[in-house]
């Protein structure tokens, strides 16, 4: 069997990709997202793929379940066990106010109430030794408790269990024995790292989520098994890698950014193939925007987000692609505040109804909408014309509900829409490249998703960035990009010392202790050691900071003994992140990381034909680009028609199946040797 599948469920659509290494073909589907039921849009894209499940080697698998779950509060009822006199520490979380000035600042709900919350006597300190022994009695009160309050999810979060994890083995194994029903997160089983309400928070987040989850991929599996899939189930993770089904039931919290991902991911490969190093990946799906830095071929990651937003949200320290999101996607819904400003998002029309020229039932107008009325998008190509749309019901609604209440035109009105989403996201890309210090000039633009090439040549202007990409299939990118990923695992230990007392052979014996982990949890999941590869990091800061720098560094660096050489990689990484270093300041040790990989085959698109250079139209449409008063006549191109080394200049519009690209005047377009479409913008 040589055919693997990836499947994403987004907001709006699910998307499915297949490649076949006997024949190089690549098939994809697209049907829309069922949110009263995952599985029917799941079975839906299965069925319009047309393939044999049962002749499939390998599926692999992203969606927004578990952080859906998380947002809409919608997961088990919940206990957490800590350590005696540590009740209150969830609720009062950190004493910090991120925005000083928001009056309507909120502490986050949390997602354990107070009763819920039993305490057990036992005490380690920082080092791990035992202050005083576990109780066994309180261990066996707080199951009583668990059973008789009908609790279906606990949490145990002991102080400074990081360090020593026996107390929390013990009293997971006791609930794990009597209480089997009850889903079990104990906190060193998915973090071994210091600060206690972080950690406290991410173990409460996966014992929320987890029955949901794991009832989720229980069902996913029979759904394939049912249909004669017998290959192994691979589910996407925040951090960009692949795991096992067994490990995402254990740790659902590591899929809680699982859709998004893959896009990211898929960018880093394309622009690796174009010889780039630095760009912006950019993607537009139908329910938000979501944008993220990749440099030297590789997204950033972030050991730590919010779910809910930085503000007021809940701290989650488990690695992710480090990803800004906005809510303005295809399906963000226009409507007039109370003061009669005209705003676009976060509410969106979803998958169900959708739009209103989808003919599903919405009356919301819509960015899509708005972009249907300009003539952006082909009515009678959408979806390859598997889903005609209604641009009448379109241009009714955003006449009744903006144009006729602001006293604008239609055209005003949707062009008002347009630009308003492109406001926001352009705000998103100035928040991942000017505002961590980077200049968007230097570089270029991935851009996909179903909605992003129709809006991506817009922010470049706004933000002179001077080259936009289109990869081939952006409108199921994201699921492309779950094929090209690789089975990835990452831990970490707190080592909290001066690098100047720091013992080499007890930073060796921890890095050891997680390579042998990881390897055994690799080697569970089907990897060969030939494969294998491991990346060890310090996080080291400066005497006094608060937050450390991760650091690479050789497992050779620790088998000399060379503390200089471990100093100057910490200098060097804090000159790229801040412009400077101190080199005649003391550093200190943090945590050890470990990121542990297994490599998987790659998917590779066959090359394109090459052609004589020029480009020919379908066809021509009216399309407001800029005045709403007057339409340009625009060419109208198939991108199955276009062959390597074809150009053309905007205006013009670019269709394909899931996904259409506009251009305006001054932007020229080359397609590239292996597809890509390659445009210079026209801006200044």
């Amino acid at each position: 069997m040589s055919l693997v599948i990836a499947l994403d469920i987004g907001g709006t659509f699910t998307d499915l990709v297949a490649f076949d290494f006997a024949t190089g073909a690549i098939h994809q589907a697209k049907s829309s997202t069922t949110p009263r039921d995952l599985s029917i849009g799941i079975r839906e894209t299965l069925r319009k793929s047309g393939l044999d499940i049962g002749a499939t080697a390998l599926f692999i698998h992203g969606s927004t379940v578990a952080i859906n779950t998380a947002i809409e509060r919608t997961g088990a009822r919940t206990a957490l066990i800590v350590t005696e006199g540590t009740r209150d520490v969830y609720a009062i979380g950190r004493g910090n106010r991120p925005e000083a000035y928001n009056f309507h600042f909120r502490r986050p709900e949390p997602y354990v109430k107070r009763r819920h919350t039993y305490e057990i006597i036992e005490r380690l300190n920082a080092a791990g030794e035992i202050v005083a022994p576990l109780d066994e009695a309180s261990v066996d009160r707080a199951i009583e408790r668990l059973l008789a309050e009908k609790i279906e999810a606990v949490a145990i979060c002991f102080l400074h269990s990081w360090a020593n994890p026996a107390h929390e083995q013990r009293a997971g194994a006791a609930i794990r024995s009597r209480a089997p029903d009850v889903y079990c997160t104990p906190s060193h089983e998915i973090l071994r790292e210091y600060r206690e309400y972080e950690r406290m928070s991410t173990s409460v987040l996966n014992a929320y989520v987890g029955p949901r989850v794991s009832k989720y991929l229980g069902d996913l599996e029979s759904l394939l098994r049912g249909q004669g899939f017998a290959g192994p189930l691979l589910i996407m993770q925040s951090n960009g890698g692949g795991m096992s089904l067994e490990t995402a039931r254990a740790v659902p919290v590591a899929t809680m950014e699982s859709g998004p991902v893959g896009g990211i991911i898929a960018a880093a490969e394309t622009a690796r193939g174009l010889g780039l190093a630095d760009v912006i990946a950019f993607d537009m799906g139908g329910t938000t925007a979501k944008v993220s830095l990749v440099r030297d071929n590789q997204p950033d990651i972030a050991q730590g987000y919010f779910i809910g937003g930085a503000a007021s949200g809940h701290p989650v320290m488990y690695p992710v692609v480090d990803i800004v999101e906005v809510g303005a996607g295809g399906g963000s819904i226009a409507w007039i505040d109370e003061v009669g400003g005209l705003k676009v998002g976060p509410r969106s029309a979803g998958g169900q109804p959708g739009p209103v020229c989808y003919g599903q039932g919405g009356t919301e107008p819509t960015v899509t909408d708005a972009n249907a009325v300009l003539g952006r998008l082909g009515a009678d190509r959408f979806l390859g014309g598997e889903m005609p749309l209604d641009v009448a019901a379109a241009r009714d609604a955003i006449e009744t509900k903006i144009a006729r209440p602001l006293g604008l035109t239609v055209n005003e009105a949707a062009l008002g829409i347009i630009r308003i989403a492109v406001a926001e996201m352009s705000v998103a890309v100035r928040s991942v490249s000017v505002g961590r210090g980077y200049d968007p000039r230097d570089f270029a633009m991935v851009s996909f998703g179903g909605a992003g090439p129709l809006h991506a040549i817009a922010i470049a202007r706004e933000l002179h960035i001077p080259r936009v990409i289109i990869p081939r299939l952006p409108g199921h990118y994201s699921a492309l990009g779950m094929l090209l990923a690789d089975n990835r695992h990452d831990y970490v230990r707190t080592f909290y010392k001066p690098l100047a007392e720091a013992r080499m052979e007890d930073m060796r014996a921890i890095f050891a202790d997680m390579t042998a982990e990881a390897r055994a949890l690799l080697v569970s999941e089907g990897a060969r050691d030939e494969d294998m590869s491991f990346q060890l990091y310090l996080d080291m800061r400066y005497a006094g900071q608060e937050f450390p720098i991760q650091t690479p560094v050789a497992s050779g660096d620790l088998g000399g003994g060379d503390r200089e050489v471990l100093r100057r990689a910490f200098d060097r990484a804090h000159a790229r992140r801040f412009g400077h270093q101190a080199p005649d300041e003391a550093v200190d040790v943090v945590n050890l990381r470990l990121t542990a990989r297994a490599r998987r085959q790659r998917s590779n698109f066959p090359a394109i034909e090459r052609g004589d250079g020029e480009a020919k139209p379908r066809g021509f449409r009216e399309i407001v680009l800029d005045d709403p008063a007057a339409p340009v006549r625009c060419p109208t191109y198939e991108r199955d028609d276009l062959r390597a080394g074809a150009r053309l200049e905007g205006p013009a519009a670019i269709a394909e199946y899931a996904s259409t690209l506009v251009l305006f005047a001054g932007d020229r377009l080359q397609v590239a040797p292996s597809g890509e479409l390659v445009i210079e913008t026209g801006a200044p």
